[in-house]
């Protein structure tokens, strides 16, 4: 029986303008446009792009026990967040393994969005919902929070690149206000009548200063019966800046360029340790365990010596997880069907995703960006595999492995990073 798919206000719109359209995680959504995934990744790092982002999922949580509950069920420390400022972490089960990466935003004490992806608001929120129990164990008290699910009730947007601000100053009632001490990962306004942040015809919304390709940009949350206006506003007033909307496939490169990765692929139904993205754990100072008890956490501890990544206890399944460069465009297929393989020929592992950054080329051993201010005379970005792979073993940056689908095979590189000289932690004063 053929399922339907799920449809984002917007889809007429990606229809209309000659989107090529398939399923991700239930929704019909765009994959690219007429102008390509090349076009559109580079256009994000040299100007601006904008990506439908509806599909993705919001979940409330409200009440005297907000914090409590949200401390408990995701990764970050969430001590220090202050209002109006937003972090990213992991939501994980008792295994230590992956229910969904997510973005706690904190309007005050008491409110709390949690922003997730495709089709996980209801899980989310039945994983919130489920271990209220714990905290009237902890508390010895009735709980005090309620948690809401608002899939498919506020709809979302990104614009990325160093010209967001400047295309955005067009549309927002009071960009000065809003762009003022607007740090990376802020955010400012709502969803209510009592917004500070506003479009020029009163709509309000919340703008964050937040994104998936590693670029300069934001969010943008607003009520779903608005999200057109605003997109075919927002292209408008983009003209000059060559703003170009962008599918699904340049968000899956860019992102990969930024080391960032992709839930459910990239992190999943194995245990969030030994990864590039340690920074969502709450470490101690001295890396000797976490500075709060939180889901999961039992199982992460057993599976590490945190003091020294080099002594990590091994396990039946104990998994790393490494970004990697290839040598040029050359890709394979990520999955169960291929191979990491190591110096000696042995298969050590799977590739978990394996994209084109097409911003970035090599010249004399170095990786550059277009976007790099130390260009080589004559550079011209070629494009450069890169992703992630999950293997079964610690290994050293710069490790060479060869990485296999069938009969294809590319040689890569274990790297920290991949594409340099990303705008996204710039001040925002160097793009207004």
């Amino acid at each position: 029986m053929e399922t339907t798919l799920k449809t984002t206000p917007l889809n007429s719109w990606h229809r209309a303008n000659g989107a090529n359209m398939a399923n991700f995680g239930g929704f019909d959504m765009p994959l690219w446009y007429e102008t390509g995934v090349k076009l559109e990744h580079l256009a994000v790092v040299e100007s601006a792009g904008i990506f439908d982002t509806s599909h993705m999922a919001c979940v409330m949580v409200t009440g005297k026990d907000a914090f409590n509950l949200l401390q408990l069920c995701h990764t970050r420390d969430l001590d220090s967040l202050q209002n109006g400022r937003c972090v990213y972490g992991t939501i994980l089960n008792e295994k230590g393994h992956v229910i969904d990466d997510a973005i706690v935003y904190r309007f005050d004490e008491t409110n709390y969005m949690v922003c997730v992806n495709t089709g996980m608001g209801g899980t989310v929120a039945g994983h919130f919902q489920n271990h209220k129990s714990s905290l009237i164990a902890v508390h010895e008290r009735p709980v005090e929070v309620t948690v809401t699910d608002l899939s498919e009730k506020v709809s979302k947007m990104d614009i990325q690149g160093k010209n967001s601000a400047k295309i955005l100053k067009k549309v927002l009632e009071n960009p000065e206000d809003l762009f003022e001490k607007m740090p990376y990962f802020s955010f400012k306004g709502d969803l209510s009548a009592d917004s500070r942040a506003r479009l020029k015809n009163g709509t309000p919304l919340l703008l964050s200063r937040s994104g998936y390709t590693g670029e300069f940009g934001f969010e943008i949350f607003i009520s779903p019966d608005a999200i057109v206006q605003l997109w075919q506003d927002i292209l408008e007033a983009g003209k000059e800046h060559n703003l170009v909307a962008c599918g699904l496939g340049a968000r899956d490169s860019l992102r990969a360029g930024s080391v960032l990765p992709l839930s459910h692929q990239d992190v999943g139904n194995w245990k969030f340790v030994n990864t590039p993205w340690n920074f969502a754990l709450p470490y101690n100072a001295d890396k000797s365990g976490f500075t709060k008890t939180f889901i999961g956490c039992e199982a992460l501890l057993c599976s590490e010596n945190l003091k020294n990544r080099e002594n990590i206890k091994h396990e039946e399944n104990t998994k790393y997880t490494f970004a990697f460069v290839g040598q040029d465009l050359r890709k394979i297929g990520a999955g169960s069907d291929s191979q990491v393989i190591d110096g000696n020929g042995k298969a050590i592992g799977t590739v978990l995703t394996c994209a084109t950054d097409m911003a970035i080329g090599w010249h004399n051993n170095k990786i550059y960006s277009i976007a790099s201010p130390d260009l080589p005379e004559g550079f011209k970005a070629k494009g450069i595999s890169c992703g992630f792979v999950l293997v079964d073993r610690n290994l050293d940056i710069g490790t060479k492995l060869v990485l296999q689908e069938k009969n294809r095979k590319i040689n890569v590189t274990i790297v920290d990073d991949v594409r340099p000289h990303r705008t996204a932690r710039e001040k925002i004063s160097n793009f207004i």
